[in-house]
């Protein structure tokens, strides 16, 4: 069932809500939350599309935040507040409410999306595109437990990563962290697996995805080692080796779908490692509404020391290989750029 309102107001679409709920023959409000998803008109579909899906394991209230910019003076100096009620087949096994917000009032969403959160109820926050540098700063990140961004979709990703580092506040997260969740079970499994020490580790994948970036620095914070960064050609991570004592354990996925683990002196092993749809990513995130201070510890390990992986990845493991055959004036190089680095980690 779906009610249009147009130039309507947070009580009018409250009333609108009742009574579809009660055309459906459902008056009671069964929802474990409400996701606020803030986003343009462009990105609206599959935005809505995914938390629909995702309301099959969470039932919610999803209001859709749509910021309209008018081109006319006129019509960008009114406010006005137009509204799409969905409920019951319309609207997965939640509530939606898709708000398109114009002139004036597009700067204070938070009172409107305020009336019509679900009381007692967590609050999550989601930017598909376009977030807030300071995600808890923004006056609708305020109002949530849990604050959902996807550094992906950023212009530069490795340098969104950096500020979200900087203004990292707990209930911080980001998709680009969520997408590398099965990876990170992976790799712990095999090393529980092995009694060995890890030397070293690469992690290959596509230039400027950012959860591969998330994914070297989570490992370099739990298992203080350098950590290679390399490119391929994707599709997103393509593979992560491991030296240790006993050899060398490599997770590789060149198609994106089918991985295989090696482990010195076992068997190969294939195992599903599927690129995620964004749906299962939501589901994931609503999951969990505590702070994560893994994504926390892994993201501030890349802000501080940024650079000195920069310097790993133009070195091997083999360092003494390195000063034989580099040049005189290649190895002058790393030199000057460990400095900075050293001055930094004396702070």
């Amino acid at each position: 069932m779906k009610i249009d309102l147009t130039d309507t107001t947070a009580s009018k679409i409250n009333k609108a809500l009742v009574q579809g709920r009660r055309a459906i023959g459902t008056p009671a409000v069964g929802m474990v939350l409400t996701l606020v998803i803030v986003t343009d008109e462009e990105n609206a579909y599959d935005a809505l599309k995914a938390a629909n899906e995702a309301s099959r394991e969470h039932p919610s209230r999803t209001l859709v935040v749509v910021k309209r910019v008018s081109r006319s003076p006129r019509d960008r100096a009114k406010a006005r507040l137009d509204a799409e009620v969905r409920v019951g087949a319309d609207a997965g096994t939640g509530e939606t409410v898709i708000l398109r917000l114009y002139g004036e009032i597009t700067e204070h969403a938070q009172s409107v999306v305020l009336p019509l959160l679900l009381p007692d109820a967590p609050v999550v926050v989601w930017w598909p595109v376009n977030a807030p540098t300071d995600p808890a700063a923004d006056p609708l990140g305020a109002l949530a437990q849990r604050r959902v961004t996807d550094t992906y979709a950023a212009e530069q990703p490795v340098q969104e990563l950096t500020a979200r580092a900087e203004a990292y506040s707990p209930g911080d997260t980001d998709l680009s962290w969520t997408r590398i969740t099965p990876w990170r079970s992976m790799l712990a499994a095999a090393l529980d697996q092995v009694t060995c020490k890890v030397t070293s580790v690469e992690v290959e994948g596509e230039e400027f995805n950012p959860s591969c970036e998330l994914l070297a620095m989570w490992l370099a914070d739990r298992l203080d080692v350098p950590v290679k960064r390399s490119s391929s050609a994707g599709p997103g991570l393509t593979s992560v080796r491991m030296e240790s004592t006993c050899g060398p354990i490599v997770l590789d996925r060149p198609d994106g779908s089918l991985a295989t683990l090696s482990i010195q002196g076992q068997p190969d092993r294939a195992v599903a490692l599927k690129r995620r749809e964004t749906a299962e990513l939501i589901a994931e995130e609503l999951r969990r509404l505590d702070p994560d201070d893994t994504y926390a510890s892994a993201l501030r390990y890349g802000v501080d020391r940024l650079s000195d992986t920069a310097v790993a990845v133009g070195e091997s493991a083999d360092p003494v290989a390195d000063a034989a055959q580099a040049p005189a004036e290649k190895k002058a190089a790393p030199a000057k750029k460990a400095a900075p680095a050293k001055k930094a980690a004396s702070k």
